[in-house]
């Protein structure tokens, strides 16, 4: 394989000591697994090692051709259960074993709470997903789209092992959580997967952020995935089914935004 890609850096998962590729690979909204499957490999023979699914993505089975094709040993694999799911020990469990099956492999690195349950505490659901590490099946536990007081409720309700991250939308379009969940992460050890991370709107016509790209000699894409690199806790995990895609998305790596640039983009 020719050198052509860049060194890719590796980031801690929470306080687990365990490093992943600093950008991840979504699977939401995968079609053509054929197509997909390709710029998967370009992105994993260069060192990504995250994927992303979730049992509602119907994108299981695609990821367990790539577990298939590339090893388990070499991927770090995330999925979480839908908030219908969660409702006890045993249908979490079910739910999570259903995924596994899918994948193809008996266990998953990392397994999350989709989104809060509406009308279950916040403990319940920690303890019910708590039980599908305890059962072996997934190394480590997290949440998705908690908001900073849910967080703080979550990381409090384990009894045997702790939250390693919060999976949340956040790109230069969408900042938010720059208000509350990125310094309370930041604060307590948590990382941040960053998912819908690239900008389409707002910013891609924005002056500001237009310069910062001219300036840069890179694309909108690879500069709005930079941002988020440029925060330590921050993994995005940007979705392409396409190899051309996949090579731009790789070309946000091995570079940083000046202290210049991230600053103005910082105000925007």
């Amino acid at each position: 394989m020719e050198r052509d890609f860049p060194k890719i850096e590796y980031k801690f998962i929470g306080n687990t000591g365990e490093k992943v590729s600093e950008i991840g690979l979504g699977t939401y909204g995968i079609t053509d697994y054929k197509k997909g499957e390709e710029a998967f490999a370009y992105a994993i023979e260069r060192g990504i090692d995250l994927i992303d699914t979730a049992e509602i993505y119907n994108t299981e089975d695609f990821v367990g051709r790539i577990i298939k094709r590339f090893g388990r040993e070499k991927l770090f694999i995330i999925t979480k259960v839908w908030p219908k799911n969660i409702v006890s020990k045993d249908s979490t469990i079910k739910a999570a074993k259903g995924s596994l099956t899918r994948l193809g492999t008996s266990y998953v690195d990392l397994i999350l709470i989709h989104w809060p349950h509406r009308t279950m505490s916040i403990k319940e659901q920690v303890k019910n997903i708590e039980a599908v590490q305890k059962g072996g099946l997934s190394r480590f536990i997290g949440v998705s789209n908690f908001s900073v007081d849910q967080l703080e409720e979550a990381r409090h309700s384990t009894a045997s092992t702790e939250i390693v991250c919060n999976q949340v939308k956040y790109n230069l379009d969408e900042r938010g959580i720059e208000n509350d969940v990125l310094p309370y992460c930041t604060d307590n050890g948590l990382s941040v997967i960053a998912y819908t991370p690239i900008s389409k709107g707002e910013a891609s016509g924005d002056p500001v952020f237009r310069d910062v790209v001219n300036r840069s000699g890179k694309t909108a894409i690879q500069v709005s995935l930079n941002f988020l690199l440029s925060h330590k806790e921050v993994i995005p995990i940007p979705k392409t089914e396409k190899l051309e895609h996949m090579r731009e998305i790789m070309g946000s790596l091995g570079w940083k935004l000046d202290e210049r640039e991230f600053a103005l983009l910082s105000k925007k």
